[in-house]
């Protein structure tokens, strides 16, 4: 359902309706490409949505989750939630969700990545599958990566000549508007070219 396409013509129709001129930020996210777009404009130096702004703050849920841990590497323009374990990766222009594992000779620009909902070995933490983070010497551009995924090492991550939009057949991956995206719980095998 969309607000604009749907739910809005739908009240007007079975309720009394006011507007309000409202002049902040606004941006509709109704699609993959502006979702993308208007979260990774948050790393920019000047965002058009300042979480900075003292008249108007941003508070977010208490997770009660160690820092980030930073063992190198180099970060610019980016988003760091808390709990990231970051080992000699490159991160650009890139927000990087709770719990975020990123092991060394990791390249990362141009992504959102949920994060996981636990770390390895924890008690809630699954114990069929490989560890969720994203493994040594890969290269991630334009992605989209859900919750708790495991990406394995050697892994590349690009919409660089593929098409608009794609949805793998056993749905490990999807392309769309040129963007990939990998949805939650995935697993992604060492050495795959995506």
């Amino acid at each position: 359902m969309d607000f604009g396409k749907h739910i809005i013509p739908q009240a007007i129709k079975d309720y009394k309706v006011l507007s309000y001129p409202f002049q902040g930020y606004w941006e509709d996210i109704g699609t993959i490409r502006s979702f993308f777009e208007a979260n990774l404009d948050l790393c920019s130096v000047v965002p058009q949505y300042d979480f900075f702004d003292s008249q108007a703050p941003i508070y977010t849920h208490a997770r009660f989750l160690p820092a980030t841990k930073i063992n190198g590497g180099s970060i610019h323009r980016a988003l760091l939630s808390d709990g990231c374990i970051l080992s000699e990766a490159r991160i650009e222009n890139s927000i990087l969700g709770i719990r975020t594992v990123v092991e060394a000779e990791t390249s990362i620009k141009d992504c959102i990545i949920m994060g996981a909902d636990y770390y390895a070995g924890a008690v809630n933490c699954p114990i069929n599958r490989p560890a969720t983070g994203i493994g040594r010497r890969c290269k991630i551009e334009r992605a989209i990566i859900d919750k708790n995924v495991h990406i394995g090492d050697g892994v590349v991550i690009t919409p660089k000549d593929k098409p608009e939009n794609f949805d793998h057949p056993e749905g490990l991956y999807y392309i769309r508007d040129g963007i990939v995206v990998i949805p939650k719980d995935a697993i992604i095998p060492a050495g795959m070219w995506i």
